[in-house]
């Protein structure tokens, strides 16, 4: 098989998500166009709803919030800008918490992982050569053991106290996401006449 004709599964997988992502940019590109056409008020949401992909697509995307941005300081929509970026601050914020409380909790499995290999490790030895042990020795192997036993109980009152902060974080983020989308609303709606 030549493989200049064919691509490597890692090539055509990474060739793939930049074809999702140029076909999500051009939607992005094309919603913009309908809603400067249609004289609509140009926002992160109803671009999203018109383009058909998400609000982190529009604000991780560079030249998709590029576009975005664009597009609503052209319709004099600075203030919608300012409350997105506040938003994105925010919403950056909630997301660094969750991926740090998602490391750790990684870590702290990792970690579980190794001290229970350990154990067996140990109470493998201990059955395979207690007969020729001394007394002394299996005191000190019983209380490594014990040791290890109350690190792991540790460990698992760590991982069940990560569990609950990052719950509690990705509901922080659904909050600011909904927190996001009435702004977003209260920007469209029209204000009093001047």
């Amino acid at each position: 098989m030549n493989s200049a004709t064919v691509p490597e599964p890692c090539t055509a997988a990474a060739l793939a998500v930049r074809r999702r992502t140029e076909t999500a940019l051009k939607r992005v590109h094309e919603a913009i166009t309908r809603l400067r056409w249609e004289k609509a008020q140009v926002s992160v949401a109803a671009v999203a709803r018109r383009a058909d992909v998400s609000r982190s697509f529009l604000y991780d995307n560079p030249e998709a919030r590029a576009a975005v941005t664009a597009a609503m300081t052209e319709a004099g929509e600075r203030r919608g800008q300012m409350l997105v970026d506040q938003d994105n601050e925010r919403e950056t914020t909630w997301r660094e918490r969750a991926l740090n409380a998602e490391d750790a909790l990684k870590a702290d499995h990792t970690e579980m992982h190794a001290q229970r290999t350990r154990i067996g490790e140990l109470l493998g030895q201990i059955r395979d050569l207690e007969a020729e042990w001394s007394e002394e020795a299996i005191r000190r192997i019983t209380t490594e053991n014990t040791t290890l036993k109350e690190r792991v109980r540790q460990l698992t009152t760590d991982n069940r106290t990560l569990d609950e902060r990052l719950e509690a974080a990705r509901s922080n983020l659904r909050f600011q996401d909904r927190r996001v989308a009435d702004l977003e609303a209260r920007l469209t709606e029209p204000g009093p006449p001047t």
